[in-house]
């Protein structure tokens, strides 16, 4: 991820929940349906393993620039998490991010998620970086599809404008962790 993107996603990233949370489009916005509820449950999902195994990188990826896709990542999906449960409370702001526990994190993780987190946390060394970098890449390939299906049936207005520029994040992402997976794997 170049610095312009980074930038992008962050003004991005800090804008969606305050226009959310703006009076006139809070009247406006189509109440989310079970679409929208699927699809952001199935993000968190895939995301919490995601931002959870990134948050371990931080410490323990050897290569600096895996290192610092994992402290992108980390902020990147605290912030997604926000922005869901902005959505979630109809657009209305609770104010300054407050990133999820790890155990927040861990709590929605699904056994196959646990296991997999486990096994990052067991490697070491130069073991761990094509690990993180392999596991980095399924679950952007996993969240790819939850954002193409729920394109396919959203009805939210504002829930698929959200989705569009995940997307786009996620596949920047999966180019990103192909080019790292070269370097390290």
């Amino acid at each position: 991820m170049n610095r312009r993107t980074l930038l992008t996603s962050a003004a991005f990233a800090a804008a969606v929940p305050a226009f959310l949370s703006m009076p006139a489009f809070a009247q406006t916005a189509a109440a989310p349906g079970d679409a929208e509820k699927k699809h952001a449950d199935d993000t968190k999902k895939v995301g919490s393993l995601s931002l959870a195994a990134s948050r371990v990188a931080v410490e323990k990826a050897s290569d600096p620039m895996v290192k610092e896709f994992a402290k992108w990542e980390v902020a990147e999906q605290e912030t997604i998490a926000d922005i869901l449960k902005s959505m979630e409370m109809d657009g209305k702001a609770e104010g300054a991010l407050k990133p999820p526990t790890n155990a927040e994190v861990e709590a929605m993780l699904n056994a196959d998620g646990k296991s997999s987190l486990e096994k990052l946390k067991s490697a070491s060394g130069k073991d761990f970086d094509p690990s993180y970098v392999a596991a980095q890449l399924d679950g952007h390939k996993k969240l790819l599809t939850i954002q193409e299906d729920y394109l396919t049936v959203g009805q939210n207005r504002e829930h698929l404008s959200v989705t569009k520029l995940a997307r786009g994040q996620i596949k920047e992402h999966i180019d990103h962790l192909d080019m790292l997976k070269s370097k390290v794997g």
